[in-house]
């Protein structure tokens, strides 16, 4: 179990200077061009595709969510999208940004290294800032479960952020990992941000074929060969493929448009059953309520 007990920050926060940073898409192979903008209070995370010249805002927020296939993709009512936002939706979130405008000139977010650990740096480097407005949090109130063929995902009540996944698959080298964390602000840079997205070597011909894993290589991703990792320099941690799973769950639920006072449980689920869950949770009043 991986745990901090530092306390939570009462204030909401923004990033104290501009982060630029570029990159290729993963599935896409596109290159893209980001800016991260500080944002006043109460605005969330948003979106907007500078290479439009109108219509071309998207909020972050699970009712945008148009695609869970191999990656979040959030649409607005337009059709402008933006792709494969988790990573650094996970990061914003490790890192308490609670306000930032997000402008870029592709379709898809750099994948940069595969991990969160680029933007966690660029965010440290660029500075936080605290606002004078004190942060909401959205209080689980009711045990909320969603689960289809493949797994399952399940929110409880509980002070405090915590996350416990479960992966299980048919590769020696994977096989069955679990993970536990609290996510207070402190161990998630450590703990979580440097997990790299992975794939499996017999599925990138398929991949490609499909118009996915474009852009992907071993400097972006851990490919998982028949018996062994092929990146030369290894994992980063041992179960490394649990806490990108991990990474992945804290970037997708940040689409709440709040942090979450909650527990989180998933078995073998992913961005598809954590937007259903999302979407569970919050079409009911009763199951939640905005704290301070």
């Amino acid at each position: 179990m991986l745990k901090s007990e530092e306390k939570l920050s009462d204030d909401q926060k923004t990033i104290k200077k501009v982060i630029y940073f570029s990159g290729i898409g993963l599935h896409s192979g596109d290159h893209g061009n980001v800016k991260i903008k500080p944002s006043t209070v109460d605005t969330g995370i948003t979106f907007i595709r500078t290479d439009l010249s109108k219509d071309n805002i998207i909020k972050a927020h699970w009712s945008n969510v148009t695609s869970t296939k191999l990656c979040t993709t959030i649409s607005n009512k337009n059709n402008v999208s933006v792709s494969t936002i988790e990573h650094l939706m996970s990061a914003l979130s490790g890192m308490h940004i609670d306000n930032a405008i997000i402008e870029i000139d592709s379709s898809e977010m750099p994948i940069m290294d595969g991990s969160a650990k680029p933007f966690v740096k660029l965010i440290e480097k660029a500075g936080i800032e605290n606002q004078i407005k004190k942060r909401k949090y959205l209080k689980v109130l009711k045990d909320v479960i969603v689960e289809n063929d493949q797994g399952s995902a399940c929110i409880r009540p509980n002070n405090q952020f915590s996350i416990n996944l479960e992966i299980d698959f048919p590769c020696s080298v994977i096989d069955k990992q679990s993970c536990q964390l609290k996510m207070i602000n402190g161990n998630y840079k450590q703990d979580i941000s440097e997990a790299r997205t992975f794939g499996f070597e017999e599925e990138v011909e398929s991949l490609r074929n499909s118009g996915f894993a474009l852009g992907g290589d071993l400097t972006n991703a851990v490919v998982v060969g028949k018996d062994r990792i092929l990146n030369k320099e290894g994992l980063r941690y041992k179960d490394e493929f649990v806490r990108h799973k991990i990474l992945d769950s804290i970037g997708d639920l940040y689409l709440a448009g709040y942090p979450i006072l909650g527990f989180f449980e998933g078995i073998k689920s992913g961005h598809k059953l954590n937007n259903e869950l999302l979407k569970k949770l919050l079409s009911d009043k009763n199951n939640w309520s905005l704290v301070n």
